[in-house]
């Protein structure tokens, strides 16, 4: 039996990976490989051949659209199915115009999925054509009321049960000695629907699940940090009504109170920080420590380190991606760093990708970073030379 074989090209290392079990627990279908971005993807669909492309819409170097429409010309027998989480109708229309044959959110079944890829080359989908697959709002209308609530409850239950969340970690580097003082956790679900953690977390607090789904984070986060430095704290994000529940709480305790930082994004509501602080000051009096993300976000953030007070503060990725070419954001970083200095805590620069951009947050005062740039600090290699003095990194680091 000849398989129809399948090429998937997807930036992102975890969609890739669900994508090719997926492929490859199907007796008829052949997994043929991956490209990252769009040039490795058009480079592999000429040589390859393939009968199905799966191709993200959002790959760097030209984006899905250039690559459905050279795959579409250059391999006449490819079906190009376009993968994405944004299911505006634009981007339909430009990936169809491009040449994609079907349309596929992220968020459908394994089974659509599926269907798409073996659909016949013939049947052409159209948006919001029953032959395509473009609105899980669309296709839900046909349920019978509670199935759609039933099915988000057990995809939750079984990421749960299965032990398929796992950790992504991005180390925290302190500038000054050129270490990995930190890791932040970033949460992964090797499960379909194609998604980012913070949409599993979405889903798992829309069917009352969040805090068996947060404690089952934390858990995998702990687990996969077995060979992290063992100075270094871990990061995790939570929601605050998860700190509510007495079960996360123990749960902090059986790994280590005193290795773990808790943190709270912009995103989390809190209508009464009493019983917050109340629930957190047994943890914060046996060592573990409170991070507040997003900080320059919005109300909400700057409200959570007034009324939290929190030992870490993660300032908003858009202020300190150019921080050294803007003077507005270099003004409000500098003040949301002098401020968390007053109040006794330490300040986290995300995604800094830039030796210019490193140099400018030390001058404002920002301790730690994340990103390119502190990856290749934290193994000692010689980036600043002449401008900053900054000891190797100790044989403990990652």
């Amino acid at each position: 039996m000849r398989k129809t074989r399948v090429l998937v090209a997807d930036d992102d290392g975890g969609v890739v990976d669900v994508l090719r079990a997926l492929i490859q627990s199907q007796d008829d279908l052949r997994f043929i490989g991956s490209a990252n971005d769009t040039e490795h993807a058009i480079a592999m669909a000429v040589r390859e051949q393939p009968d199905v492309a799966l191709v993200d819409v959002r790959m760097p170097g030209g984006g899905g659209v250039r690559a459905a429409r050279e795959i579409a010309r250059r391999c006449p027998r490819t079906r190009v199915i376009a993968l994405t989480a944004h299911e505006d109708e634009a981007t339909v229309i430009a990936m169809m115009a491009a040449g994609a044959n079907a349309y596929v959110p992220k968020g459908e079944s394994t089974e659509r999925i599926l269907r798409e890829i073996h659909r016949p080359m013939h049947l052409v989908a159209v948006p919001g054509d029953d032959l395509g697959v473009w609105s899980t709002e669309r296709h839900a209308t046909t349920r019978a009321p509670g199935d759609r609530r039933r099915e988000q409850q057990r995809r939750i239950r079984d990421a749960i049960d299965t032990d398929a969340i796992s950790t992504m970690y991005r180390s925290i580097v302190d500038i000054n000695s050129a270490t990995v003082v930190g890791v932040a956790a970033r949460t992964r679900v090797a499960k379909l629907p194609m998604r980012g953690g913070d949409a599993w977390i979405a889903e798992a607090e829309a069917v009352g699940l969040l805090e068996e789904f947060e404690i089952a984070v934390l858990r995998a986060a702990a687990r996969d940090a077995g060979l992290l430095p063992s100075a270094a704290f871990l990061l995790v994000h939570v929601s605050p009504a998860t700190i509510l529940g007495p079960s996360y709480r123990e749960a902090v305790r059986e790994i280590g109170s005193e290795r773990i930082v808790l943190e709270l994004t912009e995103h989390a509501r809190v209508d009464d920080y009493a019983p917050l602080n109340d629930a957190l000051a047994p943890l914060r009096a046996d060592g573990t420590r409170l991070a507040v993300a997003d900080v320059g976000a919005g109300l909400s953030s700057l409200r959570h380190v007034a009324m939290l007070a929190p030992d870490l503060v993660t300032i908003d990725t858009a202020l300190t991606d150019e921080v050294d070419e803007d003077g507005a954001r270099h003004a409000v970083v500098a003040a949301l760093s002098a401020r968390a200095t007053q109040l006794g805590a330490r300040t986290i620069a995300e995604n800094v990708t830039t030796i210019s951009q490193l140099e400018e947050l030390t001058g404002l005062g920002v301790g730690l970073v994340e990103g390119p740039i502190p990856e290749q600090l934290s193994r000692g290699a010689q980036i600043l030379p002449g401008t900053l003095s900054l000891a190797p990194s100790r044989a403990d680091v990652l």
